[in-house]
């Protein structure tokens, strides 16, 4: 799933190359991928983009006099950037293929979205604050104002583990599965710790990696082509979906544990005093 570096690369590749531009053509593939129908995408075409912000995990296009563009990646879907898009209207199908966008001079994108589970969203609204998912989200973890009493705060009576806590978008916006892996590795804490058991010093420590995790994993994919981003996300990841091999701090095998729609990953020796977490469902696949 793209989370915030990714989102954020991926603003800054869409500001350089739309902003300034006109919407000549939205072209939907997949019907399934629109949230809303009024305005409809058609409003979009004869309007200059004039911004592209992020809210989370959210990509906001803002057009000049007209609607907002609004998609969120979900786990699967993905931005296609293409200097010259093919001619004619693309056929729908049973493809990954969800929606493309074109410019007036030729170039556009293409979103696409992988698999069965259709989560891909697109939303054309007057104002983004009307999605509800953006209208939902928590404080921005690299915000100017995102403060270690800030995080603290949040945190403070929050009763759930870390994991599930820095993934809830309400709490904090943007990071997702992998991050709050790496996020946990690097400030050497277990994914089930109790949020609201942290001292003072362990808050410290968790805050500073969060906000060192992302910033390095935004530098890493700043300046990178929209088309290698998951692979740069990947290749700067520690333990997310390493499973099995060593860690690259002290050399112990990375585990995992599995749930029903996803795994999170971490190392025992940094993370949990060398005690393997509890994996229920792979003790039940291996009687």
């Amino acid at each position: 799933m793209p989370e915030l570096p990714e989102v954020e690369a991926l603003k800054d590749f869409l500001t350089e190359h739309l902003v300034g531009h006109e919407i000549v053509r939205v072209l939907p593939v997949a019907i399934s991928v629109l949230k809303t129908y009024d305005p409809p995408l058609s409003a979009l075409e004869g309007h200059e983009v004039a911004a592209v912000r992020r809210y989370g995990k959210f990509l906001d296009i803002r057009t000049a006099d007209g609607p907002h563009f609004v998609t969120h990646l979900a786990r699967v879907g993905w931005l296609h950037w293409k200097d010259r898009l093919p001619d004619g209207p693309p056929r729908p199908g049973k493809g990954p293929l969800a929606l493309r966008v074109a410019l007036e001079t030729g170039a556009g994108f293409d979103l696409t979205e992988a698999g069965t589970q259709k989560r891909l969203a697109v939303y054309v609204v007057a104002d983004p604050q009307e999605v509800q998912g953006i209208a939902r989200l928590g404080p921005d973890p690299l915000a100017d104002d995102f403060d270690e009493r800030r995080f603290t705060e949040l945190l403070a009576g929050e009763r759930r583990q870390l994991k599930g806590a820095l993934r809830d978008q309400s709490l904090i916006a943007g990071v997702g599965n992998a991050y709050s892996d790496e996020i946990l590795h690097a400030a050497r804490m277990s994914p089930f710790k109790l949020a609201a058991s942290l001292s003072e010093e362990e808050t410290g420590r968790l805050y500073a990696a969060l906000r060192d995790t992302l910033t390095e994993a935004v530098e890493r994919s700043r300046g990178v082509a929209a088309g290698r981003l998951k692979a740069e996300k990947k290749s700067g990841l520690r333990v997310h979906g390493r499973t099995g091999e060593p860690c690259p701090v002290c050399g112990d095998t990375v585990r995992e544990v599995s749930f029903s729609d996803s795994s999170l990953q971490y190392c025992p020796t940094c993370q949990t005093g060398g005690k393997p977490l509890a994996d229920r469902r792979m003790s039940r696949l291996l009687k």
